[in-house]
């Protein structure tokens, strides 16, 4: 197969930006194309799409040293960037979106540099035993991507000195602390530079898509893309984006599952679930989401909120019927 191939490698470390750029892209990919997106952010923190930004970060600790929150499209985890971090995307059309075959090209890449590198799980990279690059998922009618981060020299200090992770979800991992978990693939290859490993990705993509674009440093020029641009760039640095509303809840219940952890908060108004508010770091973005509209409205009663969750998964693919029955039975054990 041909694909209609594009190569585009940013030179703006404003998470924002990138960020607009990413979803523009997404909102525009053609049916038979592959791009390959590169970006750095500089001290930035980037939570997944459902996060609570206060759990996940030491907001004003992090916005103090002039670093950025960034809230993104897709689910996972909070990540740490900086000029030492390369984040790639792979923007497809949904007919010929391929994870397995878009992390494959990573790994090839990262083994063409002389480093061992393995995946982990669903949506991870190891090398040596640790994690280098962690990747997420977003998936729209006409197009889908996938992106990730590459620690080449990241400052692993100011990681941990940022993120704020629950002992739940260190005990999940079998670590003491986050800076124990990750390696840069510098240490791993003395004097290793971001800008190899971006050459060495680029060479990999042309190979894996038989691509001979030229490396582009933006995006279209027209007066329609700088437009929709800016009103993206708008949205991904806006406090409602990044921030959202954080109601003072009636009740709160949390915990972690296998696929993820969960925070779930209520506010109530005559024994009926006025609001309801989701945060959580799994992966399925769009189903976790969808919760707040199930739970909305409903009785607060446990067993019909088991009930409502359950209803709702009957047309959803087998990992999201895992992720309902969890929470299902989660909640009917509250008894309340």
């Amino acid at each position: 197969m041909t694909y209609d191939t594009r190569i585009i490698r940013t030179c703006s470390k404003d998470p924002w930006w990138n960020l607009a750029v990413e979803e523009y892209l997404l909102e525009r990919v053609r049916p038979d194309q592959c791009i390959l997106y590169l970006w750095q952010n500089e001290s930035t923190v980037v939570i997944g799409r459902n996060q609570n930004p206060w759990r996940e970060c030491r907001t004003d600790l992090l916005e103090g040293n002039g670093g950025k929150l960034a809230r993104r499209l897709s689910g996972g985890g909070a990540v740490y960037h900086d000029s030492g971090n390369l984040n790639y995307t792979f923007v497809t059309g949904r007919e010929v979106y391929d994870a397995e075959r878009q992390l494959g090209a990573v790994l090839s890449a990262v083994r063409s540099l002389g480093i061992e590198a393995v995946k982990s799980g669903r949506n991870d990279l190891t090398a040596d035993g640790r994690k280098f690059s962690g990747n997420a998922f977003c998936i729209r009618k006409q197009g889908a991507y996938q992106h990730g981060t590459i620690l080449v020299s990241t400052d692993l200090d100011s990681m941990s000195k940022y993120l704020q992770v629950s002992e739940e979800k260190m005990k999940s991992k079998g670590v003491k602390s986050v800076r124990s978990r990750v390696v840069n693939l510098s240490e791993l290859k003395p004097g290793l530079s971001v800008d190899t490993v971006a050459d060495a990705l680029i060479e990999t993509f042309r190979r894996e898509y038989g691509s001979t674009a030229e490396i582009e440093e933006t995006v279209r020029k027209d007066r329609e893309s700088r437009d929709a641009l800016e009103e993206l760039y708008c949205k991904y640095s806006s406090w409602a984006w990044r921030y959202g509303e954080a109601p003072d809840f009636d009740v709160t219940y949390e915990t972690r599952f296998p696929w993820g952890g969960i925070e779930i908060g209520f506010t109530l108004q005559n024994g009926i679930i006025s609001e309801a508010v989701v945060y959580s770091d799994a992966m399925d973005a769009a189903y976790i989401a969808s919760l707040t509209e199930i739970l909305k409205g409903s009785r607060y009663d446990s067993g019909q909120l088991a009930r409502q969750i359950l209803e709702a998964d009957s047309e959803e693919p087998d990992d999201v019927k895992t992720m309902a029955e969890d929470l299902a039975g989660w909640l009917s054990s509250k008894g309340f």
